[in-house]
C-alpha cells in the first residue's frame, strides 16, 4: 500500500500466483495488475484466475508465454494482455527471438508486451515495430548503478 500511496503509474503484481487468495491480497495492496505464468497453471487454472482479476476485482491480468503452445493456451482463456517473456523460466537463457517469432501468432485483438533480456533503446524500437506495446524491463534496471539513467538510455533521451 505504501507504493500505491508513492506513485501514480500502475502497479504489476509481479509474483507466481496460483491461488484466488493472491488475486484478492493484490488488489487490497492497491495493485492494478497481476502476472499469471502459462508455464505454471493448466488451462482452466489460467482462465478462471484471469476471469477473477479482471471481472470481480478491475485487475488486468498479464498472461507470460514463452512458447507458440502457451500463446494458444493463453488466447483460450481470453487473455487480452500477453506478455512474451524471453528468458526460457527452465535454463535461463534469453533470446529476443522468442519475442520476434511468437509476435507473428499473436491474437489481433491482445495488446503484446515483451519481457526480459531488453537492454537497449535499439531493442525497444525494434520489438516496437514488429507489434509489441510495451515492456517489461527489470534486471538490467536493477543491475544498473544508477537505473534512473538506464531508463533514459532505454527510452533514447540517455
Amino acid at each position: 500500500m505504501r507504493v500505491r500511496a508513492a506513485v501514480d503509474l500502475p502497479i504489476l503484481r509481479k509474483d507466481f500466483i496460483f491461488d484466488e487468495f493472491q488475486i484478492v491480497e493484490a488488489a487490497a495492496a492497491g495493485a492494478d495488475a497481476i502476472l499469471l505464468i502459462a508455464s505454471m497453471l493448466n488451462d482452466t487454472e489460467i482462465a478462471r484466475l484471469r476471469s477473477l482479476a479482471e471481472d470481480k476485482f478491475g485487475l488486468d491480468a498479464l498472461i507470460e508465454v514463452h512458447s507458440f503452445a502457451e500463446l494458444e493456451r493463453a488466447e483460450r482463456a481470453g487473455a487480452g494482455l500477453i506478455g512474451v517473456n524471453n528468458r526460457d523460466l527452465h535454463s535461463f537463457d534469453v533470446s529476443l527471438d522468442v519475442s520476434r517469432d511468437l509476435i507473428k501468432h499473436a491474437p489481433s485483438n491482445a495488446i503484446m508486451v515483451a519481457e526480459s533480456g531488453l537492454r537497449t533503446h535499439e531493442d525497444l524500437i525494434e520489438l516496437q515495430r514488429h507489434g509489441y506495446s510495451g515492456f517489461l524491463i527489470g534486471e538490467s534496471l536493477m543491475r544498473s548503478s544508477d537505473p534512473a539513467a538506464e531508463l533514459r538510455k532505454l527510452n533514447g533521451k540517455g
